[in-house]
């Protein structure tokens, strides 16, 4: 397994080892020692599935309190994926990173607690994993405007389908500050 870094500090692609003959392939995708080894030191206590048609948008969700760490990827399809750290007093406050991830690259993306996510499904539809460090909690729930332009995401759907609930986020200017979680230094 290799793990990237990207420009945001604890935002980590991940590129399991697979193994593939004329009968299909195999991968691990999580083995607690291996990813502590990579620098993900992480106890998940919940995993989901979604499943979404192309141009489905999903997010920009966070939780706060109980801020999940999610390590996601993509079972089939293809999505851009992308975390955006929302921590009020991190030096990168605001700026995202976004990833392609499909069945193809078999890549995943760790983000972590006090960063929104979200992902817009590119392929005709997508099977989506999660694996949460947190329990769901309805009540911590929060988002952030798909399209805030303070943010300059490139989602790549020019009208993608979005929830009722995803359409209605602030943009994270206007969040109030106790709304969000903090930066507590290194990730």
């Amino acid at each position: 397994m290799i793990r990237l870094d990207t420009k945001l500090e604890g935002v980590w692609i991940f590129e399991p080892k697979v193994f593939g003959d004329s009968r299909g392939f195999f991968m691990e995708t999580w083995n607690k020692n291996r990813y502590a080894e990579a620098g993900l030191e992480a106890t998940f206590v919940q995993d989901n599935v979604s499943r979404s048609s192309k141009d489905v948008l999903r997010g920009l969700h966070y939780q706060n309190p109980n801020g999940q760490g999610k390590l996601v990827q993509v079972l089939e399809g293809e999505v851009l994926d992308v975390a955006v750290d929302i921590r009020v007093g991190s030096p990168t406050f605001g700026q995202s990173v976004a990833v392609n991830l499909s069945d193809k690259n078999f890549r995943q993306l760790y983000i972590p607690p006090g960063f929104a996510h979200g992902f817009c499904v590119l392929s005709d539809t997508v099977i989506f994993a999660y694996k949460c460090t947190e329990l769901y909690n309805p009540a911590a729930e929060g988002g952030v405007l798909w399209n805030d332009p303070d943010l300059e995401i490139a989602w790549l759907a020019d009208n993608p389908l979005l929830s009722e609930k995803d359409r209605a986020h602030r943009r994270l200017k206007d969040i109030p500050h106790d709304k969000l979680p903090r930066y507590g230094g290194r990730c």
